[in-house]
């Protein structure tokens, strides 16, 4: 069912299937919630999955040039307000897992727990800053079209290339449908970002880190530099996944969301 809020001046796009105990689904960088539908299909059988449209992404508006990892957290906790629940579990792919993280911090009384998805709490490095202004260039040149098409590859592990092409083409479809102006927000919002390692190891809320062997983007060691763990976290490498082991492996990935809902406590 979709359905949708007003925050902020804006139209924020949301869908919930299934019953049970809800976890919420934060997508990434030139996705949409539609990405998630090979793991919900798998999960909804048992839990009530809230998929959220991000603000700059998909249904969902656009506010300014700048949409901070703040003002995603709160449009989600407005998400989670209408969707009648107190309490979730919530996974946030890549930018999605950034937002996770502002979430934790602004809002840690609503999670029973969390999962990171090929996602990481440092702030961006200064060639991560120049690529993502070299990309809001060619987007505010009108040719986002050129640039989708690579970054969405990217996110596949090479070995996955061959033998996945239609699951790489429906992700460039998903990408296709964002508009430039949101694109751009949330470029900016990432770069704009601040460290959050601390949320990490203060083990505040319990955690699942998930990520790929063969990510393009950062390796499991870059992520996890100089991190120290708390008790109620876990880390699982994907040893066949880039940087989207829900499509990757979604049977993995599912059994190990499973795994990791049965021990919170709710």
């Amino acid at each position: 069912m979709k359905r949708s809020i007003e925050f902020k001046g804006i139209r924020v796009c949301y869908s919930v299937r299934g019953w049970g105990k809800p976890i919420v689904l934060l997508h990434g960088y030139l996705e949409t919630g539609e990405v998630w539908e090979p793991l919900i299909e798998r999960l909804d059988m048992k839990y009530c999955i809230i998929s959220v449209d991000l603000p700059g992404h998909g249904e969902s508006g656009v506010k300014g040039e700048v949409h901070t990892m703040d003002f995603l957290a709160e449009a989600v906790r407005e998400v989670i307000s209408d969707a009648g629940e107190d309490r979730v579990m919530m996974i946030g792919h890549s930018l999605g897992g950034y937002v996770t993280l502002a979430f934790v911090e602004l809002f840690p009384e609503l999670l029973s727990g969390y999962v990171l998805f090929h996602s990481h709490p440092h702030a961006d490095t200064p060639e991560a800053i120049a690529r993502r202004n070299r990309e809001i260039a060619v987007v505010r040149a009108g040719r986002k079209n050129i640039m989708y098409p690579g970054s969405v590859s990217m996110m596949f592990a090479k070995d996955n290339l061959k033998s996945m092409t239609a699951e790489l083409e429906r992700s460039k479809k998903i990408a296709s449908h964002n508009p430039g102006e949101g694109i751009i927000a949330l470029l900016n919002g990432m770069i704009a970002r601040p460290s959050r390692k601390f949320i990490l190891e203060n083990g505040t809320v319990p955690l699942l880190w998930i990520l790929g062997r063969h990510d393009l983007y950062f390796s499991p060691e870059k992520a996890q530099r100089d991190i120290g763990l708390p008790h109620n976290a876990e880390v699982v490498i994907l040893e066949r996944s880039g940087h989207l082991g829900f499509i990757e492996e979604t049977e993995k990935s599912a059994g190990l969301l499973e795994g990791f809902e049965e021990k919170l406590l709710w």
